[in-house]
Protein backbone atom coordinates (compact mmCIF):
# COMPACT_ATOMS: atom_id res chain seq x y z
CA UNK A 1 0.00 0.00 0.00
CA UNK A 2 1.41 3.38 -0.98
CA UNK A 3 1.15 6.46 1.18
CA UNK A 4 2.38 9.83 0.02
CA UNK A 5 4.10 12.48 2.13
CA UNK A 6 6.57 10.29 4.01
CA UNK A 7 9.59 12.38 4.85
CA UNK A 8 12.56 12.01 7.17
CA UNK A 9 12.65 14.43 10.07
CA UNK A 10 15.74 16.56 10.54
CA UNK A 11 18.13 16.33 13.42
CA UNK A 12 19.71 19.17 15.31
CA UNK A 13 19.57 20.11 18.93
CA UNK A 14 19.76 23.59 20.42
CA UNK A 15 20.69 24.53 23.93
CA UNK A 16 17.80 25.52 26.13
CA UNK A 17 17.43 29.27 26.55
CA UNK A 18 17.16 30.60 30.05
CA UNK A 19 14.25 32.77 30.89
CA UNK A 20 15.50 36.26 31.73
CA UNK A 21 12.38 38.33 31.16
CA UNK A 22 9.94 39.18 33.91
CA UNK A 23 6.77 37.44 32.78
CA UNK A 24 3.40 39.09 32.97
CA UNK A 25 0.72 37.37 34.99
CA UNK A 26 -2.04 35.65 33.06
CA UNK A 27 -4.26 35.99 36.09
CA UNK A 28 -4.24 39.77 35.73
CA UNK A 29 -5.73 39.67 32.21
CA UNK A 30 -9.51 39.35 31.90
CA UNK A 31 -11.21 38.03 28.77
CA UNK A 32 -14.82 38.09 27.67
CA UNK A 33 -15.46 34.44 26.72
CA UNK A 34 -18.49 33.13 24.82
CA UNK A 35 -19.31 29.65 26.09
CA UNK A 36 -22.49 27.78 25.10
CA UNK A 37 -24.28 30.99 24.22
CA UNK A 38 -23.34 32.82 27.41
CA UNK A 39 -20.63 35.47 27.77
CA UNK A 40 -18.62 35.40 30.96
CA UNK A 41 -15.52 37.10 32.31
CA UNK A 42 -12.59 34.75 32.69
CA UNK A 43 -8.93 35.31 33.44
CA UNK A 44 -6.48 34.46 30.71
CA UNK A 45 -5.01 31.89 33.07
CA UNK A 46 -8.31 30.01 33.44
CA UNK A 47 -9.09 30.27 29.75
CA UNK A 48 -5.67 28.86 28.81
CA UNK A 49 -6.11 25.96 31.22
CA UNK A 50 -9.41 25.10 29.55
CA UNK A 51 -7.97 25.37 26.07
CA UNK A 52 -4.89 23.26 26.81
CA UNK A 53 -7.22 20.64 28.32
CA UNK A 54 -9.28 20.73 25.15
CA UNK A 55 -6.53 20.89 22.55
CA UNK A 56 -3.76 18.52 23.74
CA UNK A 57 -3.81 15.20 25.62
CA UNK A 58 -2.84 15.81 29.24
CA UNK A 59 -0.64 12.72 29.06
CA UNK A 60 1.74 14.44 26.62
CA UNK A 61 5.25 15.40 27.69
CA UNK A 62 5.38 18.46 29.95
CA UNK A 63 7.50 20.47 27.51
CA UNK A 64 4.94 19.81 24.77
CA UNK A 65 2.14 20.97 27.08
CA UNK A 66 4.12 24.12 27.82
CA UNK A 67 4.63 24.75 24.10
CA UNK A 68 0.88 24.37 23.61
CA UNK A 69 0.13 26.79 26.45
CA UNK A 70 2.49 29.44 25.04
CA UNK A 71 1.11 28.98 21.51
CA UNK A 72 -2.44 29.37 22.82
CA UNK A 73 -1.53 32.48 24.79
CA UNK A 74 0.04 33.92 21.66
CA UNK A 75 -3.05 33.09 19.62
CA UNK A 76 -5.23 34.93 22.12
CA UNK A 77 -3.09 38.08 21.94
CA UNK A 78 -3.08 37.85 18.15
CA UNK A 79 -6.89 37.75 18.15
CA UNK A 80 -7.14 40.63 20.62
CA UNK A 81 -4.91 42.75 18.40
CA UNK A 82 -7.00 41.88 15.33
CA UNK A 83 -10.30 42.79 16.99
CA UNK A 84 -13.35 40.72 17.85
CA UNK A 85 -14.69 38.31 15.23
CA UNK A 86 -18.01 38.74 13.46
CA UNK A 87 -19.24 35.48 14.97
CA UNK A 88 -18.96 36.89 18.50
CA UNK A 89 -18.71 40.70 18.55
CA UNK A 90 -19.71 40.66 22.21
CA UNK A 91 -16.76 38.45 23.25
CA UNK A 92 -12.99 38.39 22.83
CA UNK A 93 -12.83 34.62 22.29
CA UNK A 94 -15.16 31.63 22.31
CA UNK A 95 -15.03 27.93 23.16
CA UNK A 96 -16.00 26.71 19.68
CA UNK A 97 -13.03 24.96 18.06
CA UNK A 98 -14.29 25.84 14.57
CA UNK A 99 -13.95 29.54 15.43
CA UNK A 100 -11.30 29.96 18.14
CA UNK A 101 -9.98 26.97 20.10
CA UNK A 102 -11.39 23.87 21.73
CA UNK A 103 -12.14 24.30 25.42
CA UNK A 104 -12.66 21.72 28.17
CA UNK A 105 -14.03 22.99 31.49
CA UNK A 106 -12.94 21.60 34.85
CA UNK A 107 -16.28 19.83 35.26
CA UNK A 108 -16.12 18.30 31.79
CA UNK A 109 -12.52 17.22 32.42
CA UNK A 110 -13.52 15.50 35.67
CA UNK A 111 -16.17 13.54 33.80
CA UNK A 112 -13.85 12.70 30.90
CA UNK A 113 -10.70 11.87 32.86
CA UNK A 114 -12.28 10.17 35.86
CA UNK A 115 -9.63 8.94 38.29
CA UNK A 116 -6.86 10.57 36.26
CA UNK A 117 -8.30 14.05 36.80
CA UNK A 118 -6.11 15.21 39.72
CA UNK A 119 -2.68 14.31 38.24
CA UNK A 120 -3.62 15.42 34.73
CA UNK A 121 -5.15 18.69 35.91
CA UNK A 122 -1.96 19.38 37.87
CA UNK A 123 0.02 18.97 34.65
CA UNK A 124 -2.24 21.38 32.76
CA UNK A 125 -1.97 24.01 35.48
CA UNK A 126 1.80 23.57 35.64
CA UNK A 127 2.16 24.04 31.87
CA UNK A 128 0.23 27.31 31.98
CA UNK A 129 1.93 28.59 35.15
CA UNK A 130 5.48 27.84 34.04
CA UNK A 131 5.00 29.75 30.78
CA UNK A 132 3.12 32.60 32.48
CA UNK A 133 2.99 35.63 30.20
CA UNK A 134 5.33 34.16 27.58
CA UNK A 135 4.32 34.61 23.94
CA UNK A 136 5.76 33.85 20.51
CA UNK A 137 6.73 37.09 18.77
CA UNK A 138 7.80 38.11 15.27
CA UNK A 139 8.95 41.69 14.93
CA UNK A 140 7.80 42.26 18.51
CA UNK A 141 4.19 41.25 17.80
CA UNK A 142 2.27 38.05 18.59
CA UNK A 143 2.20 35.62 15.69
CA UNK A 144 -0.70 33.66 14.26
CA UNK A 145 0.32 30.62 16.32
CA UNK A 146 -1.68 27.96 14.50
CA UNK A 147 -1.16 24.26 15.12
CA UNK A 148 -2.45 20.89 14.01
CA UNK A 149 -2.49 17.31 15.26
CA UNK A 150 0.13 15.57 13.12
CA UNK A 151 2.13 16.03 9.93
CA UNK A 152 3.56 13.52 7.49
CA UNK A 153 7.24 14.32 7.87
CA UNK A 154 6.95 18.01 7.05
CA UNK A 155 4.63 20.83 8.03
CA UNK A 156 3.13 23.04 5.33
CA UNK A 157 3.85 26.70 4.71
CA UNK A 158 0.85 28.96 5.21
CA UNK A 159 0.76 29.87 1.53
CA UNK A 160 0.51 26.21 0.55
CA UNK A 161 -2.76 25.86 2.47
CA UNK A 162 -4.28 29.34 2.69
CA UNK A 163 -4.37 32.40 0.45
CA UNK A 164 -1.34 34.20 1.88
CA UNK A 165 2.11 33.34 3.19
CA UNK A 166 3.64 34.40 6.49
CA UNK A 167 7.39 34.51 7.14
CA UNK A 168 7.17 32.50 10.37
CA UNK A 169 4.80 29.81 9.01
CA UNK A 170 7.14 27.90 6.72
CA UNK A 171 7.52 24.21 5.98
CA UNK A 172 9.80 22.42 8.46
CA UNK A 173 10.64 18.82 9.28
CA UNK A 174 8.41 17.18 11.87
CA UNK A 175 9.48 13.96 13.64
CA UNK A 176 6.21 12.13 14.38
CA UNK A 177 5.57 8.76 12.76
CA UNK A 178 3.29 5.75 12.62
CA UNK A 179 4.94 4.51 15.83
CA UNK A 180 4.09 7.66 17.81
CA UNK A 181 0.72 8.79 16.38
CA UNK A 182 -2.57 6.87 16.68
CA UNK A 183 -4.35 6.60 13.31
CA UNK A 184 -1.37 8.17 11.56
CA UNK A 185 -2.52 6.38 8.43
CA UNK A 186 -6.20 6.28 7.59
CA UNK A 187 -8.14 4.78 4.70
CA UNK A 188 -11.61 5.83 3.58
CA UNK A 189 -13.60 4.39 0.68
CA UNK A 190 -16.63 5.88 -1.05
CA UNK A 191 -18.93 4.14 -3.49
CA UNK A 192 -19.09 5.73 -6.93
CA UNK A 193 -22.50 7.19 -6.05
CA UNK A 194 -21.24 8.62 -2.74
CA UNK A 195 -18.14 10.11 -4.38
CA UNK A 196 -20.21 11.68 -7.15
CA UNK A 197 -22.61 13.21 -4.61
CA UNK A 198 -19.78 14.78 -2.63
CA UNK A 199 -18.02 16.14 -5.69
CA UNK A 200 -21.20 17.66 -7.08
CA UNK A 201 -22.02 19.20 -3.71
CA UNK A 202 -18.64 20.97 -3.86
CA UNK A 203 -18.95 21.90 -7.56
CA UNK A 204 -22.54 21.62 -8.83
CA UNK A 205 -21.61 22.15 -12.47
CA UNK A 206 -18.94 19.43 -12.55
CA UNK A 207 -19.14 16.96 -15.45
CA UNK A 208 -18.68 13.42 -14.19
CA UNK A 209 -19.06 10.83 -16.90
CA UNK A 210 -18.34 7.13 -16.68
CA UNK A 211 -16.83 5.66 -13.50
CA UNK A 212 -14.38 7.05 -10.91
CA UNK A 213 -11.56 5.61 -13.03
CA UNK A 214 -12.57 8.11 -15.73
CA UNK A 215 -12.84 11.08 -13.35
CA UNK A 216 -9.31 11.23 -11.98
CA UNK A 217 -6.45 12.94 -13.79
CA UNK A 218 -3.01 14.31 -12.90
CA UNK A 219 -2.09 14.89 -9.25
CA UNK A 220 0.73 17.24 -8.16
CA UNK A 221 2.33 17.64 -4.74
CA UNK A 222 3.76 20.74 -3.07
CA UNK A 223 7.15 20.98 -1.36
CA UNK A 224 5.74 19.52 1.88
CA UNK A 225 4.44 16.44 0.08
CA UNK A 226 0.76 17.34 0.33
CA UNK A 227 -1.49 17.25 -2.69
CA UNK A 228 -1.28 20.67 -4.34
CA UNK A 229 -3.66 20.03 -7.24
CA UNK A 230 -5.73 17.16 -8.58
CA UNK A 231 -7.66 16.99 -11.83
CA UNK A 232 -11.15 15.61 -11.23
CA UNK A 233 -13.88 15.61 -13.86
CA UNK A 234 -11.61 17.60 -16.15
CA UNK A 235 -11.28 20.46 -13.63
CA UNK A 236 -8.33 21.36 -11.43
CA UNK A 237 -8.93 21.17 -7.68
CA UNK A 238 -6.68 22.25 -4.84
CA UNK A 239 -5.70 19.45 -2.51
CA UNK A 240 -7.39 21.33 0.32
CA UNK A 241 -10.63 21.40 -1.72
CA UNK A 242 -10.54 17.64 -2.18
CA UNK A 243 -9.87 17.19 1.51
CA UNK A 244 -12.86 19.37 2.39
CA UNK A 245 -15.16 17.68 -0.14
CA UNK A 246 -14.49 14.21 1.25
CA UNK A 247 -13.82 15.10 4.89
CA UNK A 248 -10.29 13.66 4.78
CA UNK A 249 -8.05 13.91 7.83
CA UNK A 250 -5.43 15.83 5.83
CA UNK A 251 -4.48 16.93 2.33
CA UNK A 252 -1.67 14.41 2.33
CA UNK A 253 -3.35 11.60 0.44
CA UNK A 254 -3.18 9.18 -2.46
CA UNK A 255 -6.33 8.28 -4.37
CA UNK A 256 -7.18 4.94 -5.95
CA UNK A 257 -10.11 4.81 -8.37
CA UNK A 258 -11.95 1.68 -9.36
CA UNK A 259 -15.05 1.10 -11.42
CA UNK A 260 -17.39 1.25 -8.43
CA UNK A 261 -15.42 3.05 -5.74
CA UNK A 262 -12.93 5.78 -4.83
CA UNK A 263 -10.45 5.15 -2.01
CA UNK A 264 -8.19 7.66 -0.24
CA UNK A 265 -5.04 6.70 1.68
CA UNK A 266 -4.34 9.57 4.08
CA UNK A 267 -1.36 10.45 6.28
CA UNK A 268 -1.51 12.76 9.31
CA UNK A 269 -4.33 14.91 10.63
CA UNK A 270 -5.05 18.62 10.25
CA UNK A 271 -4.20 21.51 7.95
CA UNK A 272 -0.48 20.97 8.51
CA UNK A 273 0.52 24.58 9.22
CA UNK A 274 2.50 25.68 12.28
CA UNK A 275 3.18 23.44 15.26
CA UNK A 276 2.44 19.75 14.98
CA UNK A 277 1.20 18.59 18.39
CA UNK A 278 2.44 15.02 18.01
CA UNK A 279 5.65 16.37 16.55
CA UNK A 280 6.03 18.64 19.58
CA UNK A 281 5.51 15.65 21.85
CA UNK A 282 8.19 13.68 20.02
CA UNK A 283 10.62 16.61 20.18
CA UNK A 284 9.97 16.83 23.93
CA UNK A 285 10.73 13.12 24.26
CA UNK A 286 14.01 13.80 22.50
CA UNK A 287 14.90 16.40 25.13
CA UNK A 288 13.87 19.68 23.55
CA UNK A 289 12.41 22.41 25.76
CA UNK A 290 9.13 24.18 25.07
CA UNK A 291 11.04 27.19 23.79
CA UNK A 292 13.05 25.06 21.38
CA UNK A 293 9.88 23.35 20.18
CA UNK A 294 8.24 26.68 19.38
CA UNK A 295 11.38 27.97 17.65
CA UNK A 296 11.45 24.73 15.64
CA UNK A 297 7.96 25.17 14.22
CA UNK A 298 7.77 28.99 13.95
CA UNK A 299 10.62 30.44 11.90
CA UNK A 300 12.57 33.48 13.06
CA UNK A 301 10.56 34.13 16.21
CA UNK A 302 11.51 35.31 19.67
CA UNK A 303 9.80 34.28 22.89
CA UNK A 304 8.99 36.65 25.71
CA UNK A 305 6.31 38.83 27.28
CA UNK A 306 4.19 40.84 24.87
CA UNK A 307 4.83 44.47 25.64
CA UNK A 308 2.34 45.95 23.18
CA UNK A 309 -1.29 46.81 23.72
CA UNK A 310 -3.68 44.15 22.50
Amino acid sequence: MKYTCIRAAGDGRAEEKRETEQAAEDGAVTLRVLDNGQVEDMTLEKYLQGVVRGEMPASFEMEALKAQAAAERTYVYYQLAAGRKERHPEADVCTDHTCCSAFLSEQAAREKWGGDYDPWEARIEQAVAETDGQTVLYGGKPILAVFHSSSAGKTAAAGQVWSGDLPYLQSVDSPESEETVPNYYSVVTFTAAEAKEKLLAARPGLKLEGTPEDWLGEVTEDASGRVETAVIGGETWKGTEVRAAFGLRSACFAAEAQAESLTFYVTGYGHGVGMSQYGANQLAREGKTWREILEWYYAGVTIGPYGGNA
